[in-house]
Parts: structure tokens; C-alpha cells; sequence
């Protein structure tokens, strides 16, 4: 009997220790994903900054580009005037880092950048019919630097979506997805920023 009592002692000692074992290991298994999710939500911060950071780039060189233009031609003024409303409205929308989870906030975002970049296209496309204007030195280094601009965004916004993909696939699986329950779900799943059809084409192209 007391043989007994000690081997069921014994095991009872066995599956205590194996139990926090496995709980040990669950934890940890939790805290790297955890961390994991985490590293990937910080570089899609990190990714939208650069495309904040091209966005108002172009926001500061079109004022530069209006001007320069009204005092070198005669141009249309419905186009210049469309340009700067839809700086204007481009610029109200100011996005959070939960606004990146919200598909209307971000709809409506991409909605007043692809505006802003279609008014922007149209305006360079006019001016291609005004020679003294495609002349002008300061015309040209800021179509320059508008073209630039574009391309850099567009490198950001890959970059950006690249970055969205690999942190909502990671949220998606079954560790990312138990992880974010028990942590009462400080994670949500990002939204792409995605060209519309006219600002795909809108990027301007420099005719030197």
C-alpha cells in the first residue's frame, strides 16, 4: 500500500511538471507571436510614413506649380482652380493608425488622392500646349520633382501594401488569430492602399 501511494504520488509529480511544462511552452509560443505581430504592425507604420511623407511632398510643390504657371501663361483657370480644390480637400483628410483598419476611411482617402492626381495630371497634359511655359526653367525642375515625387510614392505604396499582406496573412493564421483573442485582440487587420484606375495613370511624366 504504500508502494502504491508513492508511485501514484510519484506520477502525480510526473504530470504536474508536464503540465507546466507544456504551459511554459505555450506561453513562450504566445509571447513570439505575440511579438512577431507586433514587429509586423510597426513596419506597416513605418511603410505609411513614407507614403505620408511623399504625400506631402507633393502637397507642398503644387502651390509652387500653380504659381509658377499663372505667371507664365495665360491658362485655364477652371484647371487651376479644380488643382487646388482637390489639394485642398486631399489635405483635410488626415488618417490615424486605427483609421488604416477602417475600408471607409481608407476608401475615402484613396477617393481624394486619386482626385488630387488626376486635377494634377490634367494640369501637365494643358501645359504641354503652352511652349513658353514648357520652357521656363523653374516650370520644368518642378515637373521634375512632381515626377520624382510619383515615383517614389509608388514605390512606397508597394512597400506599404507589401508589408499589409505579410501582417494580415500572420494575423490570419491560427496562432496569430488565438494570440490576438486571449490579448483581448489589439490587432486588426490592415486595409491595402490601392491606385484607383485614373490615379494609376496620373503619375506625370516629364517631357524634357
Amino acid at each position: 500500500m504504500v508502494a502504491d501511494r508513492a508511485d501514484t504520488a510519484e506520477m502525480r509529480s510526473v504530470g504536474s511538471r508536464l503540465v507546466i511544462v507544456v504551459a511554459l511552452l505555450a506561453i513562450h509560443a504566445a509571447c513570439h507571436k505575440y511579438n512577431k505581430l507586433a514587429e509586423l504592425d510597426a513596419t506597416c507604420d513605418e511603410k505609411w510614413a513614407n507614403i505620408d511623407a511623399q504625400l506631402q511632398r507633393r502637397y507642398d510643390l503644387i502651390p509652387n506649380v500653380v504659381k509658377t504657371v499663372k505667371s507664365q501663361a495665360k491658362f485655364e483657370e477652371e484647371t487651376l482652380t479644380k488643382i487646388t480644390q482637390a489639394r485642398a480637400a486631399a489635405t483635410q483628410i488626415k488618417l490615424t493608425a486605427e483609421d488604416l483598419t477602417d475600408p471607409k476611411k481608407i476608401e475615402a482617402f484613396q477617393a481624394a488622392q486619386s482626385q488630387l492626381s488626376g486635377s494634377l495630371s490634367r494640369l501637365l497634359v494643358a501645359s504641354e500646349s503652352y511652349p513658353d511655359l514648357k520652357a521656363n526653367a523653374a516650370f520644368h525642375d518642378l515637373r521634375a520633382e512632381l515626377e520624382g515625387t510619383e515615383n517614389r510614392l509608388l514605390r512606397a505604396r508597394e512597400e506599404y501594401n507589401g508589408a499589409v499582406k505579410e501582417f494580415n496573412a500572420e494575423l490570419r493564421k491560427v496562432g496569430g488569430t488565438i494570440t490576438n483573442d486571449v490579448t483581448g485582440k489589439p490587432f486588426k487587420p490592415r486595409v491595402f492602399f490601392s491606385a484607383t484606375a485614373e490615379a494609376k495613370g496620373a503619375a506625370p511624366q516629364v517631357d524634357l
